[in-house]
């Protein structure tokens, strides 16, 4: 069977081709393109013309190339949408979830509707950029005027209305608007009305894996294309991502690691508390309707923000060598709180780093080696404060933590984050996104059974590394030197 992945992420785009055969996936990257949001009359907003454009570019020559193709499907980012007219029409090119409309919009969206019940009906932690607050902001003027919005599309699954002419909400996308009630499986129409938008403008929900059919005839990829099947698989990337853990049993946590860090557990029901509210934790849904119980984390947006500013002042680094460098650095030196407001936004990240350890009473680190180091050992510092969070919700200690995408990649963060959390862990797959994608597709049209099947098809195909932790005594010491810094900075 081949199926393929179109993998869309905030910065570029990639379509994957997955082969399974013998129950092992191989995978082949047979496109790549940009993915970046423009400013237009001080807005940030993406070219879904342009980006769909690349994606018939690519789905033309993997055709020409696999005139054997089964199926395809699409993941993105979640939270951001495509407002369509009662003609199906785009009415405006979407806002980027960075753009500033939404900012300071949360206690707005408060005062419709308490933080608490918020929580309740819907389980997602309370990000300004989330559907339902990109909702009020348009209710509130930025954006078309409900009454003109015939239907509002995610943004993986407007790409499949444009391959199929299916018009549908795939349930992991729909679980990171905070409109969706997990435990009712159902759009909350408690906070449509709070927030001033028609209920009748959603799309019908599906599970992930679903089949929407055919390739629209209107793409003009002729006999090849016809025998094509679009199927929604999560059409959220980290569900994807979580659907591919090559994990056994149930002893694990779990860590999508790239630019952003998403820490979590996987769960066969929402966990709605008080105390998973207070914490910061989502409950986003994924295959088979089992729930990722989850914290977002800058990840290595720091290092990629380093990177780019040193390459700015004409002194380029490649990531290995700024992991060699890294890893010949001193151990134990200045820490930051990567939950610091400051690291989110770009910027001259190596002056924001030297600026933050100078506000703790910390020497500045030194040098490329040193920065780098204190940004991965300040990530895996995090890592355990993270954990700890998430077993205090769960009443639970987890034994082991799967690292996937692509910060597995990254040997001396992973011996970081393993020796600070004093679990072992397991490295990869890389692949994640692409391989969850593909076998979810696998797994909607019959090919693969279940999620057991699904994860062991994994373990067959990937190379996978593990990391014991060493030095817990100082890592101990360090982690409550972490604390103090981070009570010192406000977080």
């Amino acid at each position: 069977m081949k199926l393929l992945a179109f993998d869309l992420g905030a910065e570029s785009g990639r379509a994957i081709l997955g082969a399974l055969a013998d129950d092992r996936l191989a995978i082949e990257v047979l496109a790549r393109f940009p993915n970046l949001p423009r400013q237009t009359h001080g807005h940030w907003r993406w070219n879904t013309e342009a980006l769909f454009g690349a994606m018939r570019d690519a789905l033309r020559g993997a055709l020409q190339s696999h005139t054997d193709l089964d199926a395809l499907g699409c993941d993105t980012w979640g939270v951001d949408y495509v407002a369509l007219d009662r003609n199906d029409r785009l009415l405006d090119a979407p806002f980027c979830y960075r753009d500033p409309r939404t900012d300071g919009i949360l206690e707005k969206g408060f005062a419709r509707l308490a933080r608490e019940e918020l929580y309740r009906e819907t389980g997602c932690q309370f990000l300004p950029f989330n559907t339902c607050f990109q909702f009020l902001a348009a209710t509130l003027g930025h954006g078309p005027a409900w009454n003109a919005v015939g239907s509002v599309l995610w943004m993986a699954d407007y790409f499949h209305f444009l391959l199929s002419g299916t018009k549908i909400a795939e349930v992991s996308l729909a679980s990171t608007s905070q409109i969706y009630n997990p435990a009712r499986r159902a759009w909350s129409e408690k906070v449509m009305n709070a927030f001033g938008v028609p209920f009748s403008i959603l799309p019908r929900i599906v599970p992930s894996g679903e089949p929407l059919g055919a390739l629209s005839s209107a793409l003009g990829l002729g006999s090849a294309g016809a025998r094509v099947k679009v199927v929604a698989p999560c059409a959220h990337d980290t569900g994807c991502a979580f659907a591919a853990i090559p994990a056994e049993g149930d002893d694990w946590a779990c860590l999508s690691s790239g630019t952003w860090s998403l820490l979590g557990a996987e769960l066969e029901k929402p966990r709605i508390t008080d105390v998973a509210r207070d914490l910061g934790f989502t409950n986003e849904v994924g295959v088979d309707h089992t729930i990722r119980f989850l914290k977002n984390i800058v990840g290595l947006w720091i290092v990629q923000e380093c990177r780019r500013a040193w390459e700015t002042e004409g002194t380029p680094y490649d990531y290995p060598t700024l992991t060699r460098l890294a890893a010949e650095a001193k151990p134990f030196g200045a820490i930051v709180d990567p939950d610091d407001p400051r690291f989110v936004k770009p910027g001259d990240m190596p002056k924001k780093i030297a600026d933050a350890c100078r506000e703790t009473g910390q020497p500045a680190p030194e040098g490329v080696g040193a920065v780098v180091r204190c940004a991965c050992e300040s990530l895996a510092l995090e890592y355990r404060h993270v954990l700890g969070k998430l077993e205090q919700a769960l009443g639970r200690r987890f034994g082991l933590l799967h690292v996937v995408g692509g910060g597995s990649q990254n040997a001396l963060l992973n011996q970081l984050t393993a020796n600070a959390t004093g679990r072992p862990v397991v490295a990869g797959p890389a692949e994640a996104t692409a391989i969850g994608n593909c076998l979810i597709q696998a797994k909607g049209l019959g090919a693969v059974k279940d999620r057991a099947h699904l994860r062991r098809i994994v373990r067959r195909s990937v190379e996978l590394r593990r990391y014991d932790p060493r030095d817990p005594a100082k890592w101990d010491a360090h982690f409550a030197r972490f604390l103090e810094i981070k009570r010192r900075a406000g977080g």
